[in-house]
């Protein structure tokens, strides 16, 4: 029998194979500073353990790890202090010892954290027969360039690791990164909080990170004086997970007293009740199924199908390690909609950087240089997406200096999911099932780490709240859910997110009461405390009420697809959360109290314009000409085509208009619109039909489709919070309308993403911005679904200077496209078609792009009106597209009517006369105002000459009170 060994496998390029992805390392070290770099070519490291010989490590490296045809590898016995035995070399050759050039950098993950690729390896390598027990993987970068130990260090730790989940050596071989196991200690701490004064009390929630104010501290203080005891350690980090802004959104809930810009007060009570919740039921569309009450919003496709999405942020992870971050964000929210029990089809991203030319010394200290933030965010989306086999088909990238040290991550998925096939009830005695993943360290305390202000010491601290997503896993545990609700196995389900289990079994439990038992949780190695394993962020976990009488079925759906099942308990009736280790009480709490004993806070909240300078004159403008090629590169405007095109929006074959259109497809997209094949084949199937598929081949068949959209403009919001919102919403809806979507069946998603709420001048921009939403909500007829808010997004430097983010609202849209074969598309496609704007122009500069390029100071022009009426014309553009009587449509939004018509040439490959004459105008303009405005509710429309009637007939059977109603003005050349 072979002893155990550890062998270390080397993947590295074979010569001529190209090395792009050092090149791009290279450039990344060249633009901190560090040009001595010459040559950087990484290899990838692989560790197995186990009883394997030299010969056997060596053929596992050929099967499963290395390209023969672009690869070559060593395999060699790892030795303590970096002498390497005699192994094999994939090209043939004998290697004696593992030897480090001078300059060479390793890196491995820190024990503990999560590394799929070597959980798959170990899979894969088992089923094979071989006999290995753990496998890490690593990277090594050879250095070519003449750099001091300083400078190597810097390269390490600036681009080639991240310190919060990474070890780096330097010139020297890395140890594998294999967990230390040892046996949990069991320890359950009693908090002294009975007695404690109110000093003590913040203390105690500063030290443990509870983020929890004194108002709430007390509360939980005078619930266990009434129990007769202390808290465990367990239950503390439970209700402050339970109470944590990410979690129960207090800000939202609060009673605030505001100040507005009229100098008038008023009394909010909960601006998620009096605002948000308030348009969906004053606008009271029938079709929503659900708003605000599951993981998702639901609405209906059909009569047999509905539809889920969510869009959630991972804003503070991806600031500490922008890979993860963002692919975890991606994973947590594509399990938000399979916590509605729906089938993911679409992925969507709007992701918010610090400027990508900064200068290294102009980053706030312990801050990553927003080119490695934009880049890992972007790999992350990416990486989670593609693997998982979703498109991603909707988004945006926006920069501002004020993204440096918070970035926004917005990840977004839409489902399906048949009609009444998410169950919500659960019963006493039934079984509570976890699936997924194994639990570990990765994400504690996410959910308070995410609802306080980041600094200097944040990456020092929060390691754990750091989690690395597996999509793999997560494409496994959805095949068994969704097998799982056909077959009606569950009762109820939700995900395991923020907070582990103790979110997603405290929120189920919620009405019952439940018994849990933590020691018969799997783990990914020993070690772990009891509030570790309730509160791990662990990813790729769902949680489910299973009848006793269905757990054996589920479990035969599990096995098939190698995914573990573990029964954590029972819900039990009586109100109460009992949580025990063996045979240990530790933990207990009334699930009243959990979930309603939080106190409600009070805040003060102000808004006022911002000062205007005294004899400020305007700039002189650039040329026209100037103006645009300026906007065309401005890095909010110009093409994302490198970034859309890593991104997989074609799988599942659903993806009728797609992110990027036009002859070559380099044209942006206003939205895209998705057509759920699979379920519409299961329909046809269902009522007899023998080719199910046949309708999609019929063209005297209405196909019916889902259109994506969004609207972001932070750069409004500067000027005025409540015009943002507006403008938001409007471009949402304008953009699902431009693709063919009913202005009448759309519904929107709110993402506010705000700094710290207790600074009276922060909360009341976020009480205007949701006063704006409401107001547009109500005026566009679309309810909001779904949403989320993420606060305190500020940094503190070491100097003690605080880094906000500008307010940002995220609108997303989701609506129906009656008949995907009338749908629209933004490049001129003919020359000699008519050219029309739709809407009216004002000169309403303030916030817009041409403002920023210009250097224009918002006290010199007005940010975007709302619309007094925009339904009848939108609804007039929708009924052209239906009739086929547009040959291209596209919304004027960021640059305006110049860069809307720039951007539809240059996707058509078509030039374009216009006539600014002719463009509708509302006041005295000059041609930078018409050219540059960025107004609300226009597009610019072509319509082939035979249609000119008939066209101009249907908007002037839908006039709306506009000054003047358009006739074309131009035509594409």
């Amino acid at each position: 029998m072979t002893d155990t060994t550890t062998y270390r496998i080397t993947i590295r390029a074979r010569e001529g194979a190209g090395n792009n992805a050092g090149a791009s390392l290279a450039t990344a070290a060249h633009q901190l500073g560090l040009t001595a770099v010459q040559t950087i070519t990484p290899s990838r490291l692989y560790f197995l353990h186990g009883r394997l010989s030299a010969a056997e490590a060596s053929q596992l490296a050929s099967e499963l790890l290395a390209d023969p045809v672009t690869e070559q590898f060593t395999a060699e016995e790892q030795r303590s202090g970096g002498a390497g035995e005699q192994g094999s070399r994939g090209a043939g050759e004998i290697h004696s010892a593992i030897r480090i050039p001078q300059s060479a950098i390793e890196t491995t993950l820190h024990p503990g954290v999560t590394d799929p690729a070597a959980e798959n390896l170990l899979r894969a390598a088992q089923q094979r027969g071989y006999e290995i027990d753990r496998a890490a993987t690593g990277q090594r970068y050879d250095i070519e360039g003449d750099l001091t130990t300083a400078e190597l260090t810097r390269l390490a730790q600036t681009v080639l690791s991240n310190p919060v989940i990474q070890h780096a050596t330097l010139n020297a071989p890395s140890q594998p990164p294999f967990f230390a196991y040892h046996e949990s200690d069991g320890l359950v701490e009693t908090i002294p909080l009975r007695h404690a004064t109110a000093e003590q009390l913040l203390q105690i929630s500063q030290t443990r990170r509870l983020s929890l104010n004194l108002e709430e501290m007390q509360a939980i203080q005078a619930y266990y004086q009434s129990e007769e005891r202390e808290p465990t350690d367990l239950e503390l980090e439970m209700l402050a997970q339970t109470w944590s802004e990410h979690c129960v959104h207090k800000t939202f809930r609060a009673r605030i007293q505001y100040t507005g810009p009229d100098g008038r007060e008023e009394t909010i009570d909960g601006l998620l009740k009096q605002y948000i919740r308030a348009a969906t039921e004053k606008v009271a569309k029938p079709w929503v199924r659900s708003a605000f009450v599951d993981n998702a919003g639901i609405i209906a496709f059909d009569e047999n199908f509905d539809l889920a999405f969510k869009v959630e942020t991972h804003n503070h992870p991806s600031a500490l390690e922008p890979f993860g971050g963002a692919n975890t964000g991606v994973g947590g929210v594509i399990r938000d909609v399979l916590g509605v029990s729906a089938r993911p089809i679409a992925n969507t991203d709007v992701l918010c950087f610090g400027p990508q030319e900064l200068p290294a010394e102009s980053l706030p200290e312990g801050v990553l240089h927003p080119r490695r933030i934009q880049a890992g965010v972007i790999a992350g989306v990416e990486d989670y997406g593609n693997k998982m086999g979703i498109p991603t088909v909707n988004g945006a990238i926006l920069y501002h200096e004020g993204y440096t040290a918070n970035p926004l991550v917005f990840c977004g998925c839409l489902g399906i999911l048949p009609h009444g096939s998410n169950p919500t009830q659960s019963s006493a005695g039934d079984l509570i099932v976890a699936l997924g993943g194994r639990t570990g360290r990765d994400g504690l305390r996410g959910a308070t780490f995410s609802s306080m202000e980041m600094d200097t010491s944040t990456s020092d601290i929060a390691g754990t709240a750091v989690q690395i997503g597996h999509p793999i896993m997560e494409k496994q545990v959805q095949e068994v859910i969704l097998q799982a609700r056909d077959e009606k196995l569950y009762t109820a389900i939700t995900d395991c997110g923020a907070g582990g289990f103790s979110s997603a079994v405290g929120e189920m439990s919620a009405e019952l009461g439940a018994r849990i038992q933590l020691q018969d949780i799997p783990l990914k190695y020993p070690g772990l405390r009891p509030w570790e394993i309730w509160l791990s962020e662990a990813q790729e976990r769902m949680v489910l009420a299973v009848p006793p009488a269905h757990l054996p079925r589920l479990r035969e759906l599990c096995a098939g697809q190698n995914v573990e099942a573990t029964v954590l308990g029972t819900f039990t009736g009586d109100g109460r959360l009992e949580i025990y280790d063996g045979d240990s009480l530790v933990g207990q709490l009334d699930e009243a109290f959990l979930h309603d004993g939080i106190p409600q806070r009070h805040l003060m909240a102000k808004w006022e314009a911002a000062p205007i300078p005294t004899g400020l004159p305007p700039a002189p403008p650039f040329p026209p000409a100037h103006t645009l090629l300026t906007l065309l590169r401005h890095p909010n405007i110009r093409s994302k085509e490198e970034t859309i095109r890593l991104y997989d929006h074609e799988v599942q074959g659903g993806t009728a208009v797609k992110p990027l259109v036009g002859v070559a497809n380099h044209g942006p997209s206003d939205g895209a619109v998705l057509v759920p094949i699979n379920e519409l084949a299961e329909e046809q199937r269902s009522r007899g039909a023998e080719e199910p598929h046949s309708a999609f081949r019929n063209p005297q068949s209405a196909i019916k489709g889902i259109a994506l959209s969004n609207g972001i403009c932070p750069e409004i919001g500067l000027v005025d919070p409540y015009h943002m919102a507006w403008a938001a919403v409007d471009e949402a809806v304008r953009n699902a309308v431009a693709v063919g979507a009913d202005p009448d069946q759309l519904a929107i998603l709110d993402n506010f993403c705000w700094g710290n709420p207790t600074l009276p001048d922060r909360l009341g921009a976020l009480v205007r911005c949701a006063q704006g939403c409401y107001d547009a909500a109500v005026a566009y007829g679309t309810p909001f679904v779904s949403g989320k808010d993420s606060l305190y997004n500020e940094y503190t430097g070491a100097d003690g200077q605080k880094h906000a983010i500008p307010g940002t609202l995220l609108i997303s849209a989701v609506g129906l496209v009656p008949d995907v074969a009338r749908t629209a598309t933004m490049p001129f496609k003919q020359a000699g078609d008519l050219l029309y704007q739709i809407g009216t122009t004002r000169r309403e500069l303030a916030g817009s792009h041409y403002a920023l390029v210009q250097n224009l100071h918002p006290s010199l022009s007005v940010p975007p009106a709302p619309l007094a009426n925009p339904l009848v014309m939108y609804r007039a553009v929708h009924q052209a597209i239906r009739q086929g009587l547009v040959s291209a449509v596209h919304d004027c939004s960021e640059g305006g009517l110049a860069v809307a018509a720039a951007e539809m040439a240059l996707a058509g490959r078509l030039g374009a006369q216009i006539n600014l004459a002719g463009v509708p105008a509302e006041g005295v303009m000059d041609d930078d105002g018409l050219l540059f405005s960025e107004s609300l509710g226009r597009f610019l429309i072509t319509v082939p000459p035979t249609h000119q009637t008939r066209f101009e007939a249907l908007l002037a059977d839908n006039a709306a009170p506009w000054p003047s109603w358009p006739s074309h003005n131009g035509r594409p050349t």
